[in-house]
């Protein structure tokens, strides 16, 4: 299965979610994105994924990296997209917390195993910015 994760940077800072309880990754932090649904492309998942889970119009800049992560019985490939938005979310649909952090702090967080495979793009998307 192909999932995405969107990264977004502003002021040294880089955007991350927590997920509500329950489920394999509940309570953990995320680059938020999700499964690419039938016919569609990586950009357009992850804005479909940001507009459903909280209500922003991204604009996917380029794609930072791959790496793979398995949940359950199934693995996937995770592509990571630099994006970029503005203002705040309107709501959250599957997380209870946001917020934008410095890479110290973020690399402290519960980040999901997977999330954490990308630390490594984010590092190299921040030196670049």
């Amino acid at each position: 299965m192909r999932s995405v994760a969107g990264i977004a940077i502003r002021n040294k800072k880089i955007f991350a979610a927590k997920r509500r309880e329950g489920g394999s990754m509940g309570g953990k932090w995320e680059f938020p994105g999700g499964k690419l649904e039938s016919g569609e492309s990586e950009a357009e998942a992850v804005i479909r994924e940001y507009a459903e889970e909280f209500g922003l119009n991204v604009l996917p800049v380029k794609v930072i990296g791959n790496s793979s992560f398995t949940n359950g019985l199934k693995h996937y490939s995770l592509t990571a997209y630099h994006i970029r938005f503005d203002g705040e979310p309107l709501f959250l649909l599957e997380h209870y917390e946001t917020a934008w952090l410095g890479l110290p702090e973020l690399e402290q967080l519960d980040l999901s195993d997977s999330d954490r495979s990308l630390l490594g793009f984010v590092k190299e998307l921040l030196a670049a910015d």
